[in-house]
Formats: structure tokens, sequence, C-alpha cells
């Protein structure tokens, strides 16, 4: 079992009603592995929610489309509850809710449209499509570095980032964008639960344009996954064109190694300076 399978595990726990609400709660434990300086990426924090949800639509195991609004950080380290609710049930798609409690309070709320992506080999060719960027072989790209960001990241010993060498150093893009390829380092393929973590798991936009930026904690997130991704390395690019008042919308997409496009994100994060 991989690392991000082990630290996503989900066990059901014994029902307190009648089950008539289509709710259903599960156990699990955040690792302080997929922190981000003292607080759990908040990407790694929504796959274990999407887990418990995958276990209530197991004919529709791929979020189609999730959103989740963080109202405080996770706590590394420590055990946690998640709430489900089947919403609606449905041929194709269905539509769940999830709270994960931690320390007797609610970290995140999801929102999830659930069905099932069908094989990558199996999808039809897109009517349209963004198109793949132009990057540099992850051998010419440098890895996501610690330093560089001014916050410890013990994430970089789960996951393989490496950024566009024009983009690698504090502000040196010149303008709020961020570019580079991602894989797991135990060699894990990605899937669909991966990618929700891979769209939030790079140094955000406003690092190419501000540099050391402090802290940039997200407020709500949205991941809409376009097909199941292929194996090997995924090419990540985020972009803001809005930043305001300390709140930043940014933007982005992941392709799979084949070139298609699997992802497209967007999240609203407040900008904290060092």
């Amino acid at each position: 079992m991989s690392h991000f399978d082990n630290d996503t595990r989900v066990n059901p726990l014994a029902p307190t009603g009648d089950g008539l609400d289509g709710a259903a709660a599960f156990s699990g434990h955040v690792d302080s592995a997929w922190n981000i300086g003292a607080n759990p990426n908040g990407g790694y924090l929504l796959a274990l929610a999407a887990q418990a949800l995958r276990q209530i639509t197991p004919a529709q195991p791929d979020p189609l489309s999730i959103s989740v609004h963080y109202l405080r950080p996770g706590l590394a380290g420590q055990p946690c509850r998640i709430d489900t609710q089947l919403l609606r049930s449905g041929r194709t798609l269905s539509t769940v809710r999830a709270t994960l409690v931690q320390g007797g309070s609610a970290r995140l709320e999801v929102l999830a449209a659930m069905g099932d992506l069908g094989a990558p080999e199996t999808a039809a060719p897109p009517l349209l499509t963004r198109p793949m960027p132009d990057m540099p072989p992850p051998e010419a790209c440098p890895g996501r570095s610690a330093p560089a960001q001014g916050v410890a990241l013990a994430i970089l010993d789960r996951l393989d980032i490496r950024l566009h060498p024009d983009e690698a150093a504090p502000g040196a893009a010149r303008q709020a964008r961020v570019s580079g390829w991602i894989r797991f380092a135990d060699g894990r393929a990605p899937d669909a639960l991966a990618c929700l973590l891979m769209a939030d798991a790079f140094p955000p936009a406003v690092f190419g344009l501000l540099g050391m930026v402090g802290w940039v904690p997200t407020i709500e997130l949205t991941v809409h996954l376009r097909r199941r991704p292929a194996p090997g390395w995924l090419l990540g690019q985020f972009w803001s064109h809005d930043l305001s008042d300390g709140r930043v919308i940014e933007d982005g997409a992941l392709w799979d190694s084949s070139g298609q496009l699997v992802v497209q994100s967007r999240q609203l994060a407040l900008v904290r300076p060092a």
C-alpha cells in the first residue's frame, strides 16, 4: 500500500440513527507527513474526506465536481471523524456532503457530485479543451524548495514536485503563475483522488510575482475532474489575475502523461505577509 492510500484510509463507524437520512460516519487519521509548515495540506484533507464519500457511492467513485470550504486548519498527527450524507442518488450522478471533524470542531465542509470517469483509453476525444503548455522535461526542472518558500515542507517527502526553471525562485516568473511537474515520491500512479491533492500541492501562484509571501491559506477550493489520469507525471499550471484586499483568486489545471486535461480548479485564498 502506498503512503497516500495508507494516509487516506477511512473506517466506517457504527451507525447511531435509523440510517434513513443517508448519513454515515467514518474514522480516519490526519498524518503530519503531508504538512506545509505546521498545518496539513488542504488538498490532502480534501482527499481524506473524499475517500469517505467514495464509500457511500461505490458505483460512482469519482468526484466530478467537488467544493470544499476550509473552516479552520486541520490538526496534524490526530484522528478525525468524517460525517457524510447522501443527498441524492442517481444512476449516473449522486450528490453527497461531508464534514471533517477534529477536536470537536468542523475543519472543512465538502459538497460533491460523484460519478464514474471510466478508463482513460475509453474516453472520447474532447470537443473543447485547454491545451497542455510547453514545459521542459522533469529532469530539467528544479524541485520545489522549502528554503525558497521560507516554510517547512514535510509534504516533499511524499510528493516529487519539479518547477519550471524560470519560475522556481521567489518572484522569478514576474507574474502570478507557477508551472511544474508532480508525482508521488513512492511511484504510485495518479488517480481521481490523487488529483484532489495535486490540485493544491504547488506553491501559490502569487509566489511567482511576490516571492516569499508568507501563508496563503485557502478559503474555498473547487476541483473539476475531466477524465481519469494516465500513469506517469502530471503537469500543473496555476495562475491568478485577481489579487485585492489580501484575497486572491487562483485558477489551475493538470494534464496527464498523455497530454490530456484531467483537472480544472479555482480557489479563493488569503495572502498573509510573512
